[in-house]
């Protein structure tokens, strides 16, 4: 394992590639970090599944007309989410129903659109993750939308946590509430399609929620939890980018596993809400 280290760090060294890989993945783990907490606090776990793997029709579409996918993705996930929201408003469906409906329908039109594209091999990049493949364009754009998000919710978090904890109140102090659960799923929808070459449309919400859900085991503190989700978030994407590059697997998967093993050591070990030192 020292040997592995080692090369890996010759590797950071000697490539760029490895170190565009590595910022791209601590930035993306940084911005998951902050927002997941507000994702399951607002109980919108399923929304952010569903933003994920709608996206795909957009890069697909994106790809063929040779356009940066982070677009369609983009206007895409957005789509899904006031698709779903209609559907909430003008039928008896409860929220979980809209959006199976919603996301299978977008996914499969994207598996569909796949078969009019010439090349798949980009295509497999966004549905699996290539955090290898990265290039510097995209660092700068993670980064870029990752300081807007990390922004609106320092600029807002009194009004995001007033409307998550409790509405009611919110709605009577003048918070427009229904703004700010639309502004979550905006910020929602950015830092998925921007998570797609790390992780891809497949796993996106594993680091979206994963991290989050971790920290949550740890503490009740809001800030408390965005800051060791923020932490959990940055270094299993330097793990896995390390079994990644040293075993040649594949990079969304190896960060996904790595964030299932801090999960898991926590849901056993915890003090406050392992199940250990429950039944002790």
């Amino acid at each position: 394992m020292i040997v592995a280290i080692q090369e890996f760090i010759q590797g950071l060294i000697q490539y760029q590639f490895l170190k565009t890989a590595l910022i791209t993945s601590i930035l993306i783990g940084i911005v998951a970090g902050v927002i997941g907490p507000f994702i399951i606090l607002r109980g919108i776990s399923l929304l952010g599944d569903a933003i994920s793997h709608a996206v795909l029709p957009g890069v697909v579409i994106s790809y063929l007309l040779g356009i940066n996918y982070i677009i369609g993705a983009t206007f895409f996930g957005l789509l899904a989410a006031l698709f779903i929201g209609f559907i909430q408003d003008h039928s008896r469906l409860k929220n979980d129903s809209a959006i199976g409906i919603v996301f299978s329908a977008f996914f499969a039109l994207g598996v569909i659109l796949i078969a009019f594209a010439k090349s798949t091999t980009n295509l497999n990049s966004i549905l699996f993750g290539n955090v290898l493949a990265i290039r510097d364009s995209d660092t700068i754009l993670t980064a870029i939308i990752g300081g807007l998000v990390i922004l609106f919710i320092t600029l807002f978090f009194k009004e995001l946590v007033a409307s998550i904890f409790d509405p009611t109140m919110a709605r009577a102090a003048g918070i427009p509430v229904r703004f700010f659960d639309y502004a979550l799923i905006v910020m929602l929808t950015l830092v998925s399609v921007v998570s797609l070459t790390t992780v891809g449309t497949i796993l996106v919400i594993a680091m979206l929620i994963t991290p989050a859900a971790t920290a949550f085991l740890w503490t009740n503190r809001l800030r408390v939890m965005i800051g060791i989700a923020v932490a959990i978030g940055s270094l299993s994407s330097v793990i896995g980018l390390f079994f990644s590059y040293t075993y040649n697997l594949a990079s969304g998967a190896a960060i996904v596993l790595t964030l299932a093993a801090f999960f898991l050591v926590s849901f056993l070990f915890s003090p406050k809400k392992g199940l250990l030192f429950q039944r002790s």
